[in-house]
């Protein structure tokens, strides 16, 4: 997100990110909002719902700061994952393991990364093996939220 974004920090963020309702500025915070929520789960390790906590960033934060925020609040996250038994499970919509909560927070900075890029102009795809890998993730370790959409032609275990 950052080595792609980064350089369009002077861009206007006020634009709409790709498909979305949000801002490109509202999209990248919203990123550095979930990577510490997954953190918090997987160092926690609560069995039935998410903390209740939530990182704000602030209104006055420019483009590259809200990417600052994205790259300390990425870094939480790997943290965590490094340090997690790779066995647990933990409460994501029901129970994860770490790998999907790791699989989590790759999809999210490439989705939005490529939101935002779209509402830039910026021309990117995210890399097809980390999207392959992410995409490969075996259902039973992450269920799907009730906001994700089906791909079609992809089946899944537990997928409504």
């Amino acid at each position: 997100m950052l080595g792609v974004l980064g350089p369009h920090c002077e861009t206007d963020w006020s634009v709409r990110a790709g498909p979305l309702e949000w801002d490109c500025r509202a999209t990248a915070a919203h990123v550095a909002h979930d990577l510490p929520a997954y953190a918090g789960q997987v160092a926690a390790r609560p069995a039935d719902a998410y903390l209740p906590f939530d990182l704000a960033v602030r209104p006055q934060a420019g483009p590259r700061e809200v990417l600052s925020v994205v790259e300390a609040c990425g870094s939480l996250l790997a943290g965590a994952l490094a340090t997690a038994d790779p066995q647990m499970r933990v409460w994501h919509w029901g129970p994860c393991d770490v790998s999907g909560f790791a699989a989590m927070g790759i999809a999210e900075t490439l989705l939005h990364t490529h939101d935002v890029t779209q509402g830039l102009a910026v021309p990117w795809l995210p890399p097809a093996s980390l999207s392959a890998a992410v995409l490969r993730r075996p259902a039973r370790a992450w269920p799907r939220p009730r906001w994700r959409p089906r791909v079609p032609g992809r089946r899944c275990a537990g997928c409504a």
